[in-house]
């Protein structure tokens, strides 16, 4: 059975653009008759919050976005994440880096507009009487010293190291993709030096084990499906099937966020009903010639993934 999955972080109200992607999401896994997820990414304790993912929820039923079964919450599953670490380590895949930039960005999703910090590895001195950092494996060179990256004051982030190797997946909307991971994308983390585990781990863990067969998202995470599909294959897990879609931008060009106010569930909810919403959403991904008043399921039988359009679509 096809099953999908919408992953909101609750780090603040949901605007039209998260909207987008959930509406899509769902029309994409309900029409072929599946199950649609809801999973709350709420990993950085330091922004995410309760009250945001129970608001996330009261807007996806106002609009008629009804999901299957419980939701996830990832604050809840740290010892799967550790046990799924622990095979990394195990293959010596790991190791410490004490950089801070993406460190502190790496429990969201990596858009693309946030800037990506490519981090490859540097090798540290060998450490006496052989060996390496205790419990954390890294980059082995012919002396046989660990590798590293950054001074090695204080807690650390466990980083995975990636190869000189190209990684090719077939995106739903937007066909072939190749990418060199060491070039494009270098050494990820997969926990915080804080302890929290990163977005790419976690999210590869929970789609395998929730039976996701296929991810819905913007177009400016499309770099993380390789790494994503990368990180599979170490763990063994299955990967799904990715489908990316254009962002909706504001009239400077930039991906809607949360800074748009305008844009705001809050506000939206204030001027539309939700079938005006859904309807204008359904308009924008070319399933309706003029925005009309819609419901979720009136919109599925017009649903294809060839009518949604491929360039970034401006809100005015």
């Amino acid at each position: 059975m096809t099953t999908g999955r919408f992953a909101p972080s609750p780090t603040g109200r949901m605007h039209l653009g998260n909207i987008f992607g959930a509406l899509l999401s769902w029309l994409s896994a309900k029409s072929r008759g599946g199950r649609w997820l809801l999973r709350i990414e709420d990993l950085d304790p330091q922004r995410s919050r309760r009250e945001y993912g129970e608001l996330i929820m009261d807007d996806l039923q106002w609009l008629g976005l009804e999901w299957d079964g419980m939701p996830i919450y990832q604050s809840n599953r740290s010892d799967i994440y550790s046990a799924y670490l622990e095979r990394l380590r195990q293959q010596g895949v790991v190791y410490e880096c004490h950089r801070t930039r993406a460190d502190l960005l790496s429990t969201m999703a990596p858009h693309e507009s946030d800037g990506r910090v490519v981090v490859h590895r540097e090798p540290l001195p060998a450490p006496p009487h052989g060996g390496g950092i205790p419990g954390v494996s890294g980059e082995t060179g012919s002396s046989g010293t660990a590798g590293s990256a950054g001074t090695t004051a204080g807690p650390a982030a466990l980083r995975v190291e990636v190869p000189h190797r190209k990684v090719s997946i077939t995106d739903g909307h937007y066909g072939p993709l190749t990418v060199d991971l060491y070039e494009q994308v270098g050494d990820f983390v997969v926990r915080r030096k804080d302890g929290a585990y990163a977005y790419q781990l976690a999210v590869v863990v929970d789609d395998a084990l929730t039976g996701v067969t296929e991810v819905v998202r913007g177009r400016d995470l499309l770099l993380s499906a390789p790494q994503q599909t990368f990180l599979a294959r170490l763990l063994e897990l299955p990967a799904p099937k990715y489908y990316h879609f254009p962002l909706l931008t504001n009239r400077a060009g930039q991906r809607l966020s949360k800074r748009d106010k305008s844009m705001d569930m809050s506000v939206l909810r204030y001027r539309h009903s939700a079938q005006e919403i859904i309807g204008y959403l359904g308009h924008l991904a070319g399933l309706l010639p003029k925005p009309t008043p819609m419901t979720p399921q009136q919109l599925l039988p017009l649903f294809s993934w060839d009518k949604v359009p491929r360039e970034d679509i401006t809100v005015k």
